[in-house]
């Protein structure tokens, strides 16, 4: 799953989750994706300023994690998120988590290699979870590869 940062013709910028790249221009050329703000159905992708990390500790150990591409389930047009917006941040933090790690294959210390094999179509397209280092994470933002920072997750640290 992907996260796109999404801006109406109206500048209002919202999300969208997608299971993929192709899903997001399927649904976009059906018109399908509109503005929660106000309904608009001209819809596009603006560049993501999201970088969330830090030495939070929600895991085990402190080291941060990166994401390839978030799985939950499209919001499009007369759909509801996967997430309930109106939650507490606590319970919104516990939804996201406990999808985050239900639905990413955790390939450890290989996720810099791992998301470039996925972004230059060497390997299959699907969401991804696990360590990197400032540097490779910096790297792959540099080379356009779409990750996003996180503290380590763990569901029963939330409670």
């Amino acid at each position: 799953m992907i996260i796109f940062d999404l801006s109406c013709q109206h500048e209002h910028r919202f999300e969208g989750w997608f299971q993929s790249r192709e899903d997001f221009d399927s649904q976009s050329s059906r018109s399908l994706i509109s503005c929660p703000d106000c309904g608009s159905l001209q819809v596009r992708r603006v560049p993501s300023a999201l970088h969330v990390g830090g030495q939070a500790k929600i895991a085990e150990d402190a080291a941060p994690a990166s994401v390839a591409a978030a799985p939950v389930a499209p919001v499009a047009s007369g759909q509801t998120p996967a997430i309930d917006p109106r939650a507490g941040a606590r319970s919104t933090l516990q939804q996201l988590t406990t999808m985050l790690l239900a639905n990413c294959e955790d390939v450890g210390d290989r996720f810099a290699e791992e998301a470039r094999r996925i972004h230059y179509l060497e390997a299959p397209e699907r969401s991804i979870r696990g360590q990197a280092s400032n540097e490779e994470y910096e790297a792959l933002r540099e080379e356009g590869v779409e990750v996003l920072r996180l503290p380590r997750l763990k569901v029963k640290d939330l409670h």
